[in-house]
C-alpha cells in the first residue's frame, strides 16, 4: 500500500540527476533556503566506511539509550519503510511529520535539480534540529567528502569504520582513493576513531588526521576488543571492560561493537557507566545483519527444523564477515549451508561468492526485485559455478525455498538469503518482519 511518504519520495525522483554527482553545492543551496537546519543540530557523531556503519551506530545508540541519552539516528538505505532512516530521539518518525518535512524541503528546493538522498538528508537536519537529543548519530551515504551528510562544521567526533573496495564508479577503484574520500568528513580538531584497517589505507586516514590537527584513536593501537570465552573483553588505557557478547551475531560484531565502545570511552563527557556498555551490548538491534529470522511467512516455507538466515552483505568484505560466522555456526553445530542469492551487476559477484567456497552446499540465484541494475539469476548462477559453488536460478523467493525443501537434506538446512539490502528488505516485507 503506498503512503504519503511513498508518493512524495517517487515525485522527487523526477528531480534527481541522471546519474550521482557527489558535490555539496545542492544540499548547501537548499539547507540555506531552509534557514540552515544543519547549525542547529544536538551534538554529531559522524559515521563512515565501507562495512559496519550501521552496526556501529545500532551498539553506540544501544549504549548511549541505555545510559539514559535522548539519541536521533541518520542512517540509510531503509529496508522495508522510508521512516526507518530517521530516529527521534530513540523513536521511528512518523509518516505525518516526515511527509510535512520533505514537502517543506521539497518548496524550498523549487524543482532545481537534487537527489533523493540530498532532500532526505535536509528533512533530516530539519526534523533532528526541531527536537531536542543529546546526540545525533551520522551515518554518510556514499564516501564522506561530498556525501551530503558531510555538512555539518563542527561535529563532537568523527568514525570511521572498515574500508574496503564498493562504489569504484564514484569513489576511485583503489583503497587509498576510497580512503581519502572517506576521511574527508575528518574536521579540524575534532577526534577521529579509526577501526583496523588495511595498512594503505590507515598511512591515508592518518595523514589527513594530521594535517587537521585530529587527535586520533586506533583498533589495536589504542584499544582492543576480543571475544574471550564467549564475551567481549575491551581494554584501553583507561582500564578493562568485560562484557556479554554482542546480540549481533558473527565475529566482525565484536569489532564493531569495541568501535563503538572506544568512541563513547573518548567522550567523557557523556559519563558512561559500565552497566550501560552491558546492556548496550545485549540491546543492539540491527536487522538484516545475520538476523535470524524465527517466524513469518517464509519461515513457514522452510524445511522443517531449518534455520533462515538473513544477511544484507553484498561486497567481498562483508561476504567474508558472513561467512566467518557461518563456519563458527558450522563448528558448533553441523547443518549443510544453502544460499540463496540475489545481487547487483554493479557489485563483485565472484568476490563476494569465493568467501563461501567449500562452505555453500548449493545457491539458488534470484532477482532482485526493485532494482533496475539486478544481475540476472542465471548470470549469478554460473559466477557461483565459477567459484565451484553448484547453482541453479529460480524467479521469486518462494520458488527458491521450494527448491530447497526438494532437496531433502538430512540434516535440515542452515539457509542464508544474502547479497543485496535491496534483497534483505523485500525478504523481510514478504516475511511481515517490520524493523521497528
Amino acid at each position: 500500500m503506498t503512503t504519503p511518504v511513498d508518493a512524495i519520495v517517487a515525485r522527487l525522483n523526477a528531480l534527481h540527476p541522471k546519474r550521482i554527482d557527489l558535490s555539496l553545492d545542492r544540499i548547501d543551496r537548499l539547507l540555506a533556503s531552509l534557514d540552515h537546519p544543519e547549525k542547529k543540530l544536538p551534538p554529531v557523531i559522524h559515521v563512515a566506511g565501507t562495512n559496519g556503519k550501521g552496526s556501529t551506530v545500532a551498539f553506540l545508540r544501544a549504549i548511549l539509550e541505555a545510559a539514559g541519552l535522548r539519541v536521533h539516528t541518520y542512517t540509510s538505505p531503509h529496508l522495508v519503510r522510508f521512516n526507518e532512516r530517521f530516529r527521534l530521539a530513540g523513536e521511528l518518525v512518523s509518516d505525518a511529520e516526515l511527509t510535512a518535512a520533505l514537502e517543506e524541503c521539497e518548496n524550498a528546493n523549487g524543482g532545481e535539480p537534487i537527489t533523493v538522498f540530498e532532500i532526505t538528508t535536509a528533512a533530516g537536519m530539519l526534523l533532528f534540529s526541531r527536537h531536542p537529543a543529546d546526540v545525533l548519530l551520522l551515518e554518510v551515504g556514499l564516501g564522506g567528502r561530498l556525501d551530503a551528510t558531510n555538512v555539518v562544521d563542527a561535529p563532537l567526533m568523527t568514525i570511521v569504520t572498515p574500508i574496503s573496495i564498493d562504489h569504484t564508479d564514484f569513489l576511485g577503484d583503489t583503497l587509498e582513493k576510497i580512503a581519502a574520500e572517506k576521511a574527508g568528513i575528518f574536521k579540524r580538531n575534532v577526534p577521529v576513531i579509526i577501526a583496523a584497517q588495511n595498512r594503505d589505507v590507515l598511512t591515508v586516514l592518518e595523514r589527513q588526521a594530521a594535517r587537521l590537527n585530529a587527535p586520533k584513536k586506533i583498533a589495536g593501537e589504542d584499544w582492543t576488543a576480543t571475544e574471550e570465552r564467549g564475551r567481549l573483553v575491551y581494554q584501553d588505557d583507561n582500564g578493562l571492560l568485560d562484557l556479554p557478547a554482542p546480540k549481533l551475531y558473527g565475529r566482525h560484531q565484536f569489532e564493531n561493537a569495541g568501535l563503538a565502545i572506544a568512541a563513547l570511552r573518548a567522550l567523557p563527557q557523556f559519563k558512561i557507566s559500565p552497566a550501560a556498555y552491558e546492556a548496550g551490548m545485549v540491546k543492539a538491534e540491527w536487522p538484516a545483519r545475520l538476523q535470524r529470522l524465527s517466524a513469518g511467512r517464509l519461515v513457514d516455507l522452510v524445511p522443517p527444523g531449518s534455520e533462515l538466515w538473513l544477511d544484507g552483505g553484498h561486497n567481498p568484505d562483508g561476504g567474508r564477515a558472513a561467512a566467518a560466522a557461518l563456519a563458527d555456526l558450522e563448528e558448533r553445530v553441523s547443518r549443510p549451508l544453502v544460499l540463496i542469492v540475489g545481487m547487483l551487476s554493479t557489485k563483485d559477484c565472484a568476490g563476494f561468492l569465493g568467501n563461501f567456497s567449500g562452505l555453500a552446499r548449493r545457491l539458488i540465484a534470484v532477482p532482485v526485485m526493485v532494482s533496475e541494475k539486478a544481475m540476472s539469476p542465471e548470470a549469478l548462477a554460473e559466477a557461483a559455478r565459477t567459484v565451484d559453488i553448484p547453482a541453479t536460478s529460480r524467479a521469486t523467493i518462494d520458488e527458491a525455498l521450494d527448491a530447497v525443501r526438494k532437496l531433502d537434506l538430512d540434516p535440515p538446512p542452515r539457509i542464508l538469503i544474502t547479497g543485496s539490502l535491496y534483497l534483505a528488505g523485500e525478504v523481510l516485507r514478504e516475511n511481515g518482519t517490520l524493523p521497528q
